[in-house]
């Protein structure tokens, strides 16, 4: 469970990171446009100095994601478990539904990763949100 709310804080986060610069593309480009969002206008800095730090997040849950059946938290061992309830005649409802919830988080971060990638090809274009 614990495991859970950590990813799913770690994408709120990043779904927070990728919202502040997809409306100020939306704006023209300039991410501080919003006085509302940050009355410093400190945004753009703030979120290029976490960009990098969401990037290794989302690189460790795919890595751990896809791991092997010996990774603890990989889709395979999850499947592994359902198979051997299966096998032995136990009530797998409980680990299906973690294994779909495993399973959909791979495309989710994959997309997300992809678009921190935008976010950060932005932070290098605009001195890391120095500029706009």
């Amino acid at each position: 469970m614990l495991r859970r709310k950590t990813t799913v804080v770690a994408l709120a986060t990043v779904t927070a990171l990728l919202g502040a610069v997809g409306s100020a593309a939306a704006d023209g480009g300039s991410p501080t446009s919003s006085a509302s969002a940050d009355p410093t206008g400190n945004t753009a800095r703030a979120l290029c100095a976490r960009a990098t730090r969401v990037a290794h997040r989302i690189d460790r849950d795919l890595t751990r994601l896809d791991g092997p059946v010996t990774r603890r938290g990989s889709v395979a061992r999850l499947q592994k478990r359902v198979d051997n309830a299966a096998a032995t005649g136990h009530d797998r409802a409980a680990l299906d539904d973690r294994l779909t919830y495993r399973e959909s988080l791979v495309p989710v971060l994959q997309q997300r990763r992809r678009t921190l990638t935008q976010v950060t090809d932005w932070c290098a274009a605009h001195d890391q949100g120095a500029t706009t």
